[in-house]
Order: structure tokens, then sequence, then C-alpha cells
């Protein structure tokens, strides 16, 4: 079991409830914030999990925690006929749904409001699932995980996106000066949340990361676990697979 953090510690309410509040608040903020904090290269790791997911040529693919909908709409874009999003926060989710008409992308790409930990989808449902820095605020990482093995077809790739320690001298000692002291600060000038980015830094910095993860995702059942850092090992792409 993992430690569980909240993003508000006075709060009675569940770490679930706490995380749909929190990303009701910066919904708005945060298409623009995650491009300057990220200096913008988590659009390359995301264009990575776009091509390991269509190279399954998948027919349906479930995106979890798709916030605004950025990988969702990147899915449909590479030809995947039926897309489903899901997440706690209706007010990203509303965002994304704005995003999508845009693109003229409404018949390829549903949003739902849902909980990771008891997805309102049949077994087997699913060719692909994908989830981009969302996978540490599951309240029970372990119950989410078995769900989304649950949903997933036999044979699907299932890809995880996730920010992760990088554990070679100097890069270790400059990852967490930053993220540490700079991220929080950026959230704390330019966010309508004050406690918003030091939870999602601190939560990044406590969850577990390659090969531990690896670990969880081979005992609740996913076969064909691969793990491969990004960028000085800032962030790690995961793929497995359901037997």
């Amino acid at each position: 079991m993992t430690k569980k953090l909240t993003p508000y510690k006075d709060s009675k309410l569940t770490k679930k409830k706490q995380v749909e509040q929190m990303f009701d608040t910066i919904s708005e903020d945060y298409d623009g914030l995650n491009r300057v904090i990220s200096f913008g290269i988590d659009t390359s790791w995301r264009k990575k999990v776009i091509k390991l997911v269509s190279s399954t040529t998948p027919k349906t693919a479930l995106d979890i925690a798709t916030g605004t909908g950025d990988l969702a709409i990147s899915m449909a874009e590479a030809g995947i006929p039926s897309v489903t999003g899901l997440d706690l926060s209706e007010g990203m989710l509303s965002i994304g749904r704005k995003k999508i008409a845009q693109k003229n992308l409404t018949d390829k790409i549903e949003m739902v409001q849902g909980d990771s930990e008891a997805l309102p989808f049949s077994d087997n449902s699913f060719d692909a699932i994908t989830v981009a820095f969302g996978i540490r605020n599951f309240e029970t990482l372990e119950n989410g995980l078995a769900e989304i093995l649950r949903v997933l077809k036999p044979g699907g790739i299932f890809v995880i996106l996730e920010t992760s320690v990088p554990t070679k001298t100097p890069y270790k000692q400059g990852y967490k000066l930053y993220t540490k002291y700079i991220l929080p600060s950026i959230g704390r000038i330019f966010s309508k949340d004050k406690v918003a980015y030091q939870y999602l830094s601190d939560s990044a910095a406590i969850f577990p990361y390659g090969k531990k993860l690896n670990n969880i995702l081979q005992k609740i059942g996913f076969t064909n676990v691969e793990h491969k850092p990004q960028t000085l090992g800032v962030a790690t792409i995961y793929s497995a697979s359901k037997a």
C-alpha cells in the first residue's frame, strides 16, 4: 500500500473528494500552468504514449484522469475510432468538452465523470487504457489498478505516464530543489488554489516509481510490465498488458 497524502490536510473529506474539489478549482489554470511548469516537455512525453498505444491499433480506448482531455484528443486524432475520457472533476471535463467541440471530435470522444476505483464500464471493455499524471491521485492505488485490469480486454495495452524522481547526481538534487521550492511557488502565484501545486509536488515525491510500480502492477495481475524513464528520469512511461 502506498502512503496516503491529501491536498487539504485539515479537510475531513476523503482524498477522492478533495482531489475532485482541487481540480474543479484549478481547472481554468491547469493547461497553461502545466506547460509553464514542465517547460512544455510534457507534450513530447504524451506523443510517446500515443505512439505506444497506436502501435496496437486499438478500436476503443479509455483515458482515466483525463483532465481537460489532451490525451483523449490526441488518441482520437491518431485514428482511434472510439475514445472515452473519465475524470472526477466536472470542472476539468467541461473545459475538455469545449476543446473537443472546437476540434469537431464530439463523435469520437465521450467525456464521463466517474471514479477510477469504481469504473462505470463492463469487464473487458477497452483495447487500450491510459493514465497521464493522474494515477498518484488515486485514493487507493491498488483498487484503481484492479479496476483498470477488469475493464481492459485480454491482450489490451495499459500505459501510464507519471512523474518520477531522477536517481543520478546532479539531476536528483536539481529536481528536488525545483519541486520543493519553485513549482509550489509558481502555483501559489498563478493558481486560484494556493495549496494545489504543493500537493501535486509532494505527491510526486512519495509515489512509487520505476521497479516499485512495476512490482505493484505485476501483483495486481498485469503482464509484460515495462518502464522507460523520460528526460533524465523526471517522468516515466509504463506499459503493461492483460493476459
